[in-house]
């Protein structure tokens, strides 16, 4: 089967959609900065401050939908110098994965603002085969909000 995926601002998608997405335990098993119950209260503030991301960068997080189908949300950030990529998929679409990453990493490719792109992984991530195929290198470790991440980064050119 295949899946026509596209990118949607995430204010384009039903606040419910999200809010069942985000409270799923399995998703928070990778987030370790995922500390609170999400509500209604939260997917409003949360696509708000993903829209500002937007208004401020002109990029920022998507929804991502295969088939018409929200299936999670992500895109790039950006974080001081670096555009930062983040994933996160409904447990029913992991599978996706690498489909969406390989769409969004062509989208930096032809994207001038973006000559590489990095990636913030917790330690509890051990399957990383998808970004060492891409070609992404492990540059370290880095400290954000008290937490430990592995980061990668990936040139886009």
């Amino acid at each position: 089967m295949t899946h026509d995926i596209a990118f949607v601002r995430l204010s384009e998608v039903e606040p419910s959609e999200i809010l069942a997405h985000m409270s799923d335990p399995r998703v928070a098993e990778h987030m370790p900065l995922l500390t609170f119950k999400w509500d209604a209260a939260a997917v409003t503030r949360f696509v708000a401050q993903k829209e500002d991301c937007w208004a401020r960068d002109g990029l920022g997080h998507w929804a991502f939908l295969s088939d018409s189908r929200y299936v999670g949300w992500g895109g790039f950030q950006k974080e001081g110098d670096d555009w930062d990529f983040g994933l996160v998929l409904r447990p029913d679409a992991f599978g996706l994965g690498n489909r969406i990453l390989r769409k969004a990493m062509e989208f930096a490719a032809k994207d001038d603002r973006i000559p590489f792109v990095t990636f913030l992984l917790p330690p509890s991530r051990k399957n990383l085969g998808a970004l060492k195929r891409l070609g992404a290198e492990h540059i370290g470790g880095v400290e954000y909000e008290g937490v430990e991440f592995l980061k990668f980064r990936l040139e886009t050119r």
